[in-house]
């Protein structure tokens, strides 16, 4: 099943087999069977509040954690739409801020399935339908949406012109699906992906991004302008100064006095934070003050990213003041992200599980010097990459001699407490292994 989604919820699972059995089983980009669908079901996207649009290859689900946070901080009513989830489906939909319950979820996916008989519509699809119902449904403030795929042909591409759009990292990734030749697109990889996602710019949104190459800047400036809107993109209208374990946040529209300091760990994700309260700063009012932001910045999570695991059956298996972080970066980008925000501890023991269509090395490249030992383990439920091949390759090509291929998690990580000498632990290379991990150690997403 797409997403390999499972509930605990028979009346929920009931939809989710269903929808397993008459969808098409892979991620189809395009919006003619979305725009039926919606069509279908009396086009609730056009009833959303005030929605914030984020696309990007790595930090678009930080990013609207930090949106989401700062609005609540502020008093509002939020929608969020987010993919993929790691334990329970319910994580997806998030209804004037809180995860919804197996009873709705149950009869909106029926509803949806029942209207989209004949039309072969995705996972995806269906799933995004169904919140744009729930959403339309139930009052609230503002509504956050995340990009699927891409952005230009993601189902969630449906809505209307969004208050604002934002873009955060862009790098390569899903290949697969963005770099297929078309006329008049850009064919090196990185401007071709960038060209997927400012698809979501439209007429009337405001625009807020990222820095990236100067190559792509310039694309991406394009293609605000020929929407008619300005990009009000890091570097050029607002920056992050990031200072310690905080940041300053700058802009040609006004700063922010007090130093901000973020929950989650990295530099990366203070421009996630930077990019967040940039969006803020550009939409249509009400806009949060700093009191707001700040608390919304130390507030804000997204599990699963460089996320240090609490007590449970997992950390448990470890001696005692050893951690374990998590983190379901599974690409490049990632990789140098998690470099740099590794680069002051001192090397862990690595488990690791990779999706057989990632580049393995060119995520673990970046961070192979902050790697004591390597874990290589499966990914229950997906196509993966053989571990013995994972252990293989860094041994080969990163020169890491401790490899072992391991059977689970748990076999990897009473492996490290046997064998391995002292440090903390990192498990990495998949979102879908993160759930896995957190279910494991009894940390469902709330």
């Amino acid at each position: 099943m797409a997403d390999f989604a499972r509930s605990s919820d028979p009346a929920v699972q009931a939809q989710l087999d269903r929808l397993g059995a008459l969808s098409p089983g892979r991620d189809i980009l395009g919006l003619e069977r979305i725009a039926e669908l919606c069509g279908r079901l009396g086009n609730p996207q056009d009833r959303l509040p005030r929605t914030f649009h984020v696309a990007g290859t790595n930090g678009k689900g930080s990013t609207c954690a930090y949106l989401r946070a700062i609005l609540e901080a502020s008093g509002r009513k939020v929608h969020a739409y987010t993919s993929p989830h790691l334990v329970r489906f319910n994580e997806r939909i998030r209804l004037a801020g809180t995860l919804i319950d197996d009873a709705l979820l149950a009869a909106l996916l029926e509803e949806v399935l029942d209207e989209a008989e004949g039309l072969q519509a995705s996972f995806f699809e269906v799933t995004t339908a169904a919140a744009f119902l729930a959403f339309a449904r139930t009052p609230a403030d503002d509504c956050i949406i995340e990009v699927g795929l891409g952005g230009r042909l993601d189902a969630t591409n449906i809505i209307p012109a969004p208050a604002v759009c934002g873009i955060a990292s862009l790098g390569i990734d899903h290949e697969a699906f963005l770099l297929a030749p078309e006329d008049g697109v850009p064919q090196e990889a990185i401007e071709r992906i960038a060209w997927e996602k400012t698809g979501i710019f439209k007429p009337g949104a405001a625009l807020a991004t990222l820095r990236y190459p100067d190559a792509v800047m310039k694309l991406v400036g394009e293609r605000a302008a020929a929407v008619g809107s300005a990009l009000f993109s890091e570097g050029d209208a607002w920056a992050i100064e990031p200072q310690s374990n905080g940041f300053h946040w700058r802009s040609k529209s006004g700063s922010i006095a007090e130093r901000l300091e973020p929950r989650m760990a990295g530099v990366h994700q203070m421009r996630n934070a930077g990019l967040a309260i940039a969006m803020l700063t550009i939409a249509p009012a009400p806009r949060p003050d700093p009191a707001a932001i700040a608390s919304g910045v130390s507030r804000a999570f997204w599990p699963g990213r460089m996320q240090k695991l609490g007590p449970g059956s997992l950390t448990a298996l470890l001696p005692e003041g050893r951690e374990i972080w998590l983190d379901g970066g599974h690409n490049p980008d990632a990789g140098v992200a998690l470099a740099q925000a590794l680069d002051n501890r001192a090397p862990l023991h690595i488990v690791c599980g990779l999706l057989r269509n990632k580049d393995a090395l060119g995520f673990l490249r970046p961070f192979a010097d902050r790697i004591a030992s390597f874990q290589a383990v499966p990914i229950p439920g997906h196509e993966h990459h053989d571990p013995k091949d994972l252990c293989h390759w860094v041994q080969s090509d990163l020169g890491i001699v401790n490899a072992q291929p391991c059977e689970d998690v748990t076999t990897a990580l009473r492996h490290i407490a046997a064998h391995r000498g002292p440090g903390d632990v990192l498990i990495c290379g998949s979102l879908y292994l993160a759930g896995v991990v957190l279910d494991l150690n009894g940390e469902q997403p709330t």
